[in-house]
């Protein structure tokens, strides 16, 4: 949408790095260093000296699987939870928007991220353990208002693969051939199996789980939007393009840009 855009990746699986087109084992200064930086005499490095170019044309401060032997130091640091926004201090203006990606685990990295935010996106998968997942948060959130007196209010959840293996996936259905087709006009069609009927009733009973954990997530964000599953998401990814350049037509793309809009309102 034409605005200049930073990705900070904090996640040491550094998946939104790969997403971005850049290899997370090439050589060069990564997070690691930003975090890092004047613990134990550690050089000092500062966040532009690290961003990359991508061919989206977002900018990156990309990850490494070194950044997990980050943490530790971290604790060693005059104010932990502080480094990132510290880091940020001196590059923020240059963009609209900076999008700080955090791992799923609790730690440091998250902390700083939550620390260093203006707004919180929390994304769940559609998954039996959304709901543990957002128990969690809340209780991240309430310790970090209780120790750092900054108080933390998500503005979106994101439900992704939501419909995964089921028909809103983008695939189209096989369609019938034509004889096929005439043969099921004349012949009446066998009855359901027990199999049938059996998947028939487990698809159902998903449905109303997904749905009962719908209703309850949107209790509890001002915002919900869900993702449809669609394989042009992974397809994106192996190519290191976001979905917005590479599928913005598709059942995902199309969500995407509707929430690309309502976080454009923010500001």
């Amino acid at each position: 949408m034409g605005r200049k855009v930073l990705v900070v990746d904090c996640d040491p699986q550094a998946n939104a790095t790969a997403g971005l087109g850049i290899n997370p084992s090439a050589s060069g200064k990564n997070m690691y260093d930003v975090f890092m930086s004047g613990i134990d005499n550690f050089p000092r490095t500062a966040m532009e000296d690290i961003v990359k170019k991508t061919a989206s044309g977002i900018d990156l401060a990309p990850s490494h699987l070194d950044l997990v032997g980050a943490e530790p130091y971290l604790y060693h640091a005059a104010f932990p939870t502080g480094v990132l926004s510290d880091a940020l201090t001196g590059i923020k203006n240059r963009y609209s928007y900076i999008f700080i990606d955090t791992p799923p685990s609790l730690g440091q990295f998250v902390i700083n991220g939550l620390f260093a935010a203006d707004h919180v996106i929390v994304t769940l998968d559609s998954g039996s353990f959304a709901l543990n997942g957002v128990t969690t948060l809340s209780t991240i959130f309430a310790d970090i208002k209780n120790e750092l007196g900054k108080e933390i209010r998500p503005d979106m959840a994101i439900v992704t693969r939501w419909g995964e293996g089921s028909c809103q996936a983008d695939e189209p259905e096989e369609q019938t051939d034509f004889f096929t087709r005439l043969l099921n006009f004349f012949h009446k069609p066998p009855e359901p199996s027990p199999e049938h009927l059996r998947n028939a009733e487990e698809q159902k009973h998903e449905q109303e789980r997904l749905h009962a954990t719908l209703d309850e997530i949107r209790k509890r964000f001002p915002s919900v939007h869900t993702v449809p599953y669609s394989p042009a998401v992974y397809e994106a990814q192996k190519r290191g393009m976001p979905i917005s350049h590479f599928a913005p037509d598709s059942n995902a793309g199309i969500v995407y840009k509707a929430i690309a809009d309502e976080v454009m309102k923010w500001t």
